[in-house]
């Protein structure tokens, strides 16, 4: 990795960013992991959006489209979870969760008020308590400022990361 890469990361690591992130190109202030693979499940959601948000603390966006909507005119249940599953590993590290792999071992979620397409959906995320083997979190998702979906969920860390799918 030349010097430049290496003050990168250590930027990223001071300021409480996941590895890999970059500024978001399209979004000022944001930071992202780029596109991801269009194979894989997580690209349903869309790009996802992150920064750090004081102390223990992240906020995660996504842009819902007509894409993540279901029968009844509202965001999917399934996709708003897997928004919030994806957000509390991006917004627990931005929030100073231990560097390490995780699985999701809990997760909860309230329907609280249905989301809409077209509208961003941020989710604020805190790092509750973090121990040897678990990050615990909360938060709760909001559109146009209104509460939508609150959550806590658990992270386990696992010693090595599963191989990738083929």
């Amino acid at each position: 990795m030349s010097d430049e890469g290496t003050q990168n990361e250590e930027l990223m690591e001071d300021v409480g960013l996941p590895r890999g992130a970059a500024p978001d190109p399209d979004n000022p202030g944001w930071y992202s992991w780029g596109d991801f693979p269009p194979s894989s499940f997580a690209a349903a959601t869309g790009r996802l959006l992150f920064k750090p948000d004081g102390p223990g603390r992240g906020i995660c966006r996504m842009f819902p489209t007509e894409a993540h909507m279901n029968m009844g005119g509202s965001i999917h249940g399934g996709a708003v979870m897997s928004f919030i599953d994806m957000s509390m590993f991006a917004g627990g590290l931005c929030g100073g969760m231990d560097r390490a792999h995780y699985v999701t071992l809990h997760l909860s979620t309230h329907f609280l008020h249905r989301g809409q397409a077209g509208s961003p959906l941020d989710a604020y995320v805190e790092l509750v308590r973090q121990t040897r083997g678990h990050a615990f979190l909360q938060g709760v998702v909001k559109q146009n400022g209104e509460n939508c979906y609150s959550f806590s969920g658990t992270l386990k860390k696992v010693n090595r990361p599963n191989a990738p799918a083929r």
